[in-house]
């Protein structure tokens, strides 16, 4: 076996591990998949089907009024009676326990939601992996990160018709792939310096996913390089279920050409195993 083999085979190796543990966390117990309802909250106090207590949006923030009998538990802390979540900031996810399930207290696109999540959800119960393409290091660029002068503001689209989301984004990633360069828009990532894009590209809607898919790139070097790794590009929770409120790319991330790597289109939205 030659030096390259044995690199191939690491490579394939860490990709198979990062996919195991994206599985790992939509799968869980209260992950994505888990979720039974996505309910908009008003200021009229509401029941639904897989949560206690009636609930709505107030001008001071997500209440519940709970019940007789009825029971959540908040950091730790049984709530009874009316219980205030308060003001939540956009994106922020508050989740409060009941029994072996758990009641998502969210805002998205400025609206307060509720979500419960079942550990028995028959999304999840008959959940059996996310088909993808095989890893393969060819889609690993080499790209560069050229920035904004200032963060611009930049509003999307979101799965959900009607809604919309506003990330701000440091700037753009550009790369070139057989001969042709091109650029996307990145939002920032889940830790200092990192990016994150959503995109779509002449697979979207024939192998991968309609609507978007994301990709994570680490954080850019001293002189602005960065690695794109397309076999990392994943599918978001509205590609498995109605229940997300998932952003859809911006229109200038629209690539031209197939990107034949990364996650697929999954069996639950009629993809191939």
């Amino acid at each position: 076996m030659t030096v390259q083999d044995v690199d191939r085979v690491s490579f394939v190796q860490e990709w198979q591990e990062w996919h195991r543990q994206k599985e790992a966390v939509l799968a869980g117990p209260h992950g994505f998949l888990a979720i039974t309802g996505l309910h908009w909250l008003s200021d009229e106090p509401t029941r639904f089907d897989d949560a206690p207590g009636a609930w709505s949006a107030t001008a001071h923030g997500v209440v519940v009024e709970l019940d007789e009998g009825e029971e959540l538990t908040v950091d730790g802390q049984a709530i009874r009676g009316r219980h205030d979540f308060g003001v939540l900031a956009e994106r922020a996810s508050v989740y409060a326990g009941w029994g072996d399930a758990v009641v998502e207290v969210a805002k998205r696109g400025g609206h307060d939601i509720v979500r419960p999540r079942h550990p028995d959800s028959a999304l999840r119960t008959a959940f059996t992996g996310t088909p993808a393409y095989e890893p393969d290091p060819r889609w690993v660029l080499a790209g560069r990160f050229l920035p904004f002068g200032t963060p611009r503001p930049v509003t999307v689209g979101a799965a959900v018709e009607g809604l919309e989301h506003v990330y701000d984004s440091p700037g753009q990633v550009e790369f070139e792939l057989d001969g042709a360069v091109h650029r996307l828009t990145a939002f920032n990532g889940g830790t200092p310096g990192a990016l994150m894009v959503l995109f779509t590209d002449k697979t979207s809607g024939v192998t991968t996913y309609a609507a978007n898919r994301s990709l994570k790139v680490p954080a850019p070097d001293a002189e602005g390089r960065v690695t794109i790794d397309f076999n990392r590009a994943a599918n978001l929770p509205c590609a498995y279920t109605d229940l997300a409120t998932c952003p859809l790319p911006p229109a200038e991330n629209r690539l031209p050409v197939a990107i034949e790597t990364g996650e697929k289109i999954p069996v639950e939205r009629g993809g191939q195993p």
